[in-house]
């Protein structure tokens, strides 16, 4: 499988160059093109939270220890002395990071149901759905959230399948088809929910029909195309 830096280079550079072109194309504003790359790179990390040692979920862990931790403090500042804080600091942390971090990894197993298309398309969708019912986003704007998301972790796929191919004698390793999965019978109940969850996502999401009009109008892409190249050039080929 390919490495953290690996997955982290190449779903920075994937969501880069389609943030550009949707930017360039006046489908999103300055916040949105550098949300997105930032939602294509997460995405690209995603799929590895089942790994027990995978530097993603060390990180993640430890910010949301800080966040929870420092949650609690603030909302009971007024109401404790310092040294309760202090004890309600390293109590919650210490849950969160050692007593919760513990029972994730021990019930999640690497390239498990977490590592798989329909879990990672429930995030995308999931995102979406946030973004444009909880944060009242715009319509195409939470669609772009949402499919980057979903993008990133598709290239982390891909690349653990590429990963998979010995590529000097041109034969499957024994990891070949653990990655971009659909389904896997020993897991069946869980893919079960996992499907009636993203039926259930598919059901309320935002209208597509309206972000694929925009997404297909003309006008987005002849904007596109007077840019795409610099004016030096331009010059140079007239």
């Amino acid at each position: 499988m390919a490495n953290f830096n690996t997955h982290l280079n190449v779903a920075f550079m994937v969501s880069g160059t389609l943030s550009l072109t949707v930017y360039k194309a006046g489908l999103i504003d300055d916040s949105g093109f550098l949300v997105c790359v930032a939602l294509g790179t997460i995405g690209g990390l995603l799929p590895d939270l089942d790994s027990d040692n995978s530097t993603p979920i060390k990180l993640g862990f430890d910010i949301t220890s800080f966040v929870f931790a420092f949650g609690l403090v603030m909302h009971w500042r007024s109401d404790l002395s310092l040294l309760a804080l202090i004890a309600l600091w390293l109590a919650s942390y210490g849950f969160m990071r050692y007593v919760i971090f513990h029972i994730f990894t021990t019930m999640t197993v690497h390239r498990g149901v977490i590592h798989s298309v329909p879990y990672m398309a429930i995030l995308g969708l999931g995102l979406t759905c946030l973004s444009y019912y909880g944060l009242h986003l715009p319509l195409t704007t939470s669609w772009f959230y949402g499919l980057f998301l979903f993008g990133g972790a598709m290239v982390h796929l891909s690349l653990d399948e590429l990963y998979s191919v010995n590529l000097s004698n041109m034969k499957m390793k024994r990891s070949s088809g653990t990655a971009m999965k659909f389904y896997q019978p020993k897991d069946k109940w869980w893919y079960l929910l996992l499907y009636t969850i993203l039926a259930l996502l598919v059901y309320v999401a935002p209208p597509f029909e309206m972000f694929w009009l925009r997404l297909s109008d003309p006008s987005a892409w002849a904007q596109l195309k007077v840019g795409i190249l610099p004016e030096l050039v331009k010059g140079m080929l007239q």
